[in-house]
């Protein structure tokens, strides 16, 4: 990524990538259609009451996973391939710690936080029995998760691709089996998720063992205090920030939770939507975060602008297209998922806001992943903060003036302020990077 055609190499990348997370999207927005439809409006909002939670949890490795990600971009940019092996054998070993303290930490908490979160008697079952699976199945997500960011690290956005396709097509298959076939409850796409997660793995592990310079040894693996030191450096801000934004959610899905089951659903439904719409956002903040690590790595800070550029002109265009279906076509989205007329007329309140201001998590996502593409992981970390701050505010103050809309004022307001903070930071990093590069070469010539 370091050279050549800059728009050619960004959707050389982002097309595969923002399929496979299309795909993605397809077999969750699937296992919510088929649960809502083959279960009915309770069954969809125990399986939605766990998304805050689920964002949490795994949310956090995935944050972790994406900062170990950008440590071996880095090495990779700069071509140091010894450098580049010890990070993704420290990587590995750390995902390890990581899938196995999460998984203890979510199974044996998991009644507590259900509880706390004013979940309804109505769902709570059905919500611990689903949560139980997906969080005890944690490891496999994990590890799709890692070896995905290693193979993007890389600049391999395909493989990732072809693993989806292939666990997107078993996870639907399983859903409908499970569910009108077996007629199981919630459990039954619970572990078509696992079954899936584990098949994605074995895919992209297969193509990483076939990549030559990826050889591993026991050296690789041994104790190195700086390796791990920098990968922590890395990982644990933008774990945290995932953390952070989730715990924000999940105050948020406290105070949806408390209006009643018929706004839990709706709510379920409408974070479906918005997980789906923003999509081309967040691959285009994948491909930042892959394509502005390896050119830092490699010193090449103009062709990180130019990316920028791309990236944002992209995600404009999508959002002109998917945030018009959102503002304009809101009950006609809400009567996919949903049954009840109620479910379907809160939906649409809420989906006509997020919708208008969806290119602000676009614009966040190009910005925020540039940055920690930069080596600068404790800005974002800092902004998921500001974007809980805001969140849990605007729901306290507006959710009995304005009701259910609240939930999604409180969306785009969080949206927005961590927008603004990333993009000053990136303005002000990439114009320090660019000059202090013209300085040195200036330095060079006159030598």
């Amino acid at each position: 990524m370091t050279t050549g055609n800059v728009t050619k190499i960004i959707f050389g990348f982002f097309i595969p990538l923002l399929m496979t997370n299309l795909l993605q999207q397809v077999y969750s927005f699937s296992d919510t259609a088929i649960v809502g439809k083959g279960l009915g409006d309770n069954a969809l909002a125990a399986v939605g009451n766990m998304a805050s939670l689920t964002f949490l949890i795994i949310g956090f490795s995935m944050g972790m996973a994406n900062g170990f990600a950008v440590m071996i971009a880095q090495h990779y940019g700069a071509k140091n391939i010894p450098a580049l092996k010890k990070a993704v054998a420290a990587s590995v070993k750390l995902s390890g710690i990581i899938a196995a303290l999460l998984t203890v930490f979510s199974v044996v908490f998991l009644r507590r936080i259900m509880v706390a979160m004013q979940t309804s008697d109505v769902i709570l079952e059905d919500s611990l029995r689903y949560g139980y699976i997906i969080f005890g199945g944690l490891t496999a997500t994990i590890a799709y998760n890692m070896c995905s960011c290693i193979l993007r690290a890389l600049g391999d956005s395909r493989t990732p691709f072809n693993a989806i396709i292939v666990s997107t097509i078993i996870n639907i298959v399983l859903d409908c089996f499970c569910i009108f076939v077996l007629h199981t409850g919630v459990e039954g796409p619970a572990a078509a998720t696992i079954a899936a997660q584990i098949v994605s793995t074995a895919v992209c592990v297969s193509r990483i063992r076939k990549i030559d310079f990826l050889s591993l040894s026991c050296d690789d693996f041994a104790w190195d205090k700086d390796m791990y030191g920098q990968l922590l450096k890395n990982g644990l801000p933008m774990a945290f920030m995932n953390s952070i934004t989730a715990i924000g959610c999940i105050v948020l899905q406290y105070f949806v939770n408390g209006l009643g089951v018929d706004y839990t659903s709706a709510y379920s439904a409408c974070s479906r939507y918005i997980n789906m719409f923003m999509l081309p956002g967040a691959t285009a903040g994948h491909t930042m975060s892959a394509y502005s690590s390896q050119n830092f790595g490699a010193a090449r800070y103009d062709r990180i602008r130019d990316g920028v550029k791309v990236c944002l002109r992209t995600v404009t265009a999508a959002y002109l297209v998917l945030g018009s279906v959102m503002v304009f076509l809101p009950s006609v989205l809400a009567r996919v998922m949903l049954s009840g007329e109620n479910t379907i007329a809160l939906a649409s309140q809420y989906l006509p806001i997020s919708g208008a201001m969806l290119f602000a998590v676009d614009f966040l996502f190009v910005f925020r992943s540039c940055v920690q593409g930069m080596g600068q992981p404790m800005i974002p970390m800092i902004s998921g903060i500001l974007e809980m701050v805001l969140r849990v505010a605007v729901v306290i103050l507006f959710i009995n003036v304005i009701g259910f809309r609240a939930t999604a004022l409180a969306e785009v307001c969080a949206w927005t302020g961590a927008l603004i903070m990333n993009m000053t930071a990136y303005e002000v990093l990439i114009r320090r990077y660019i000059n202090n590069s013209k300085v040195q070469n200036t330095v060079c010539t006159c030598r």
